[in-house]
């Protein structure tokens, strides 16, 4: 039987936003038909009430929809990649699908992708079309090998900066490309939806768990193109909420710092 199978990583998420973004993964996996379709919610929260939070929200989705999940919990804080590789190691499906917990799946999302990776046998990893939530404006999230200076002005946020440099920002997230509403093949893709041929993903051991928070999309995207094409599908849309590491407090900036340092030593230093 044809099987994909879902990992998404929770941390103390907006339970709201959480619950939408199942139902709609549900929504997404009713349309695709004879494909068994296990989803795994793995909570790094590592409390009783956080465990006890994630078993009500179950219990509340399977009553409205039918959504084959399990919650893998007790493991603690042991970062994104880590956590996505609990499932990966363990997975013995056709498809895998990594799911950030903000991320609402379009309808036929799930199908389109599913068909594009039946048809093309040498495809690795589809990036969907993303659009905010909020204002529907398009998101960027496939990605060109990062300079530092580039990483900087948007991290920073900046607005002399940015604009001083915004040819190259736009270079580096495939604006032009994007915009054209075509399929093309990008360098590294976003780690908020990331759907990848099973195969190829166990072929890499998954996610390099050095990197504890950012940069491990960076990293998977770059080793797993080793073994087939990444593409942007347009077709395949998704709605996403997250984004502005350097917006979320001194210590989300002291990871991505630290992850930044990583990639580079593991890779190299592109300045600009």
């Amino acid at each position: 039987m044809n099987k994909l199978t879902v990992s998404c990583v929770i941390f103390y998420p907006s339970y709201d936003i959480l619950f939408s973004v199942l139902f709609s993964l549900a929504e997404s996996v009713s349309a695709v038909s004879g494909w068994e379709v296990d989803v795994y919610l793995i909570n790094n929260g590592d409390d009783v009430f956080e465990r006890e939070a994630c078993e009500t929200l179950i219990r509340k989705l399977k009553s409205v929809c039918s959504l084959n999940i399990a919650l893998i919990s007790g493991h603690g804080n042991i970062g994104y990649g880590a956590a996505n590789n609990l499932v990966i190691s363990k997975s013995d499906s056709k498809y895998h699908l990594i799911l950030n917990p903000d991320v609402i799946v379009d309808r036929d999302c799930l199908r389109i992708g599913i068909e594009y990776l039946d048809a093309l046998g040498d495809i690795v990893m589809l990036s969907p079309n993303s659009f905010s939530p909020n204002t529907n404006k398009m998101q960027y999230l496939c990605k060109r090998y990062p300079s530092i200076v580039v990483l900087l002005a948007r991290f920073l946020d900046f607005g002399i900066f940015n604009r001083y440099i915004k040819k190259h920002a736009n270079l580096y997230e495939y604006r032009t490309e994007t915009n054209a509403g075509v399929a093309f093949e990008p360098e590294i893709v976003s780690g908020c939806f990331m759907l990848c041929r099973s195969s190829a993903l166990k072929s890499i051991a998954g996610f390099d768990e050095r990197f504890f928070l950012y940069f491990e999309d960076f990293d998977l995207s770059l080793r797993i193109s080793h073994y087939g094409r990444l593409v942007f599908l347009p077709s395949m849309k998704i709605y996403h909420y997250g984004g502005g590491a350097g917006k979320k407090g001194i210590i989300h900036i002291k990871m991505f710092v630290k992850s930044a340092w990583k990639f580079y030593r593991k890779y190299r230093v592109k300045w600009y």
